[in-house]
């Protein structure tokens, strides 16, 4: 593991022989310097009493193949009460001036912060875009069913692509090339925040929440919470705004986590609602692959995803 940082280095790497930097394999953590740390509210978040203590870092449980691709041990993050983003920057020569805010999953739980989160940074960054992890309030409070969203999160995605936005500048990014990414429950939470954006769900606290919180393009990996329980329908409070950004979705065919169903019908709710959209079913695949490169089904949905991302860039630039 090692990191590039001179533009020598990532010159060599581009000159290589086929080189297309899809280092989505995740030896390389490719970015400039340090990550950034950023708290996302100047105080308290929104309706947080903190009623679990210090935040907690532990391991998965190890799973079987027919529930997830992911079966080794990974790095997980619990007892969230203070919501931060954490920013990697792409190497200079790379630079797009693009931005994901990056939701791990863990259903409103745990976050997966490591298959979930800092891979999906090595690789947005291996492909010249800063990566922004959120590390949103998890677990679910008391009163929050199991089988529906949470709020919290919602809130801490809001305010993150508001805060996003205000800066960057100092980000080096653009304004309007700020999306999201996000996995199983992170999936549903890009889904919601790209979907949302026209009332928050908190009240404005500062001259960061006049700043738009709509992502300008959404990504949404093996999603769950977006199919109503036994009906082939949206979940209830899930609506599809005339304005919504672009929308990327994957998921594994034999997914049992959260089916496959959850992201067709959101495909064509979406086109029906005329909303660009895009979707991949992977064959045999089930869930939590993330953005690993192996001989899996899943494994050509990054260099997919990065197509269709350029392709969002060149619309919104030629429309400009």
């Amino acid at each position: 593991m090692f990191e590039l940082q001179s533009k020598s280095a990532v010159a060599r790497v581009l000159a290589m022989p086929g080189a297309i930097l899809f280092l989505t394999i995740l030896a390389w953590p490719i970015y400039a310097g340090e990550p950034l740390v950023v708290k996302v509210w100047p105080g308290a978040a929104p309706d947080e009493k903190n009623q679990f203590g210090a935040e907690e870092t532990r391991m998965s449980p190890k799973l079987e193949r027919r529930v997830t691709e992911v079966t080794e041990s990974t790095k997980m993050i619990t007892n969230v009460t203070n919501p931060t983003i954490t920013v990697f920057r792409p190497p200079q020569p790379l630079d797009s001036e693009t931005a994901l805010l990056i939701f791990p999953g863990g259903g409103y739980w745990n976050l997966y912060w490591e298959v979930e989160g800092e891979e999906v940074a090595s690789w947005l960054t291996s492909q010249g875009m800063t990566g922004i992890l959120l590390k949103y309030r998890v677990p679910r409070r008391g009163g929050e069913p199991e089988r529906e969203p949470a709020r919290r999160p919602l809130q801490d995605a809001q305010r993150a692509v508001s805060l996003v936005r205000s800066k960057s500048k100092e980000f080096g990014i653009r304004p309007d090339r700020i999306g999201v990414i996000g996995f199983s429950a992170g999936g549903h939470l890009a889904i919601a925040t790209a979907t949302t954006f026209e009332r928050r769900a908190y009240e404005p606290i500062d001259e960061i929440d006049q700043i738009s919180c709509r992502p300008d393009f959404a990504v949404a990996a093996y999603s769950g919470y977006l199919k109503a329980e036994g009906k082939d329908e949206l979940a209830p409070g899930l609506t599809i705004p005339k304005d919504t950004p672009p929308v990327f979705l994957v998921h594994g065919g034999d997914d049992i986590v959260s089916p496959p169903e959850h992201s067709v019908l959101m495909y064509l709710a979406l086109k029906r609602a005329g909303v660009p959209a895009e979707l991949h079913v992977y064959a045999s695949a089930t869930h939590g692959f993330g953005v690993r490169f192996d001989d899996r089904p899943y494994a050509p949905w990054p260099a997919a995803c990065v197509k269709w991302l350029a392709a969002q860039r060149e619309s919104r630039d030629h429309s400009r």
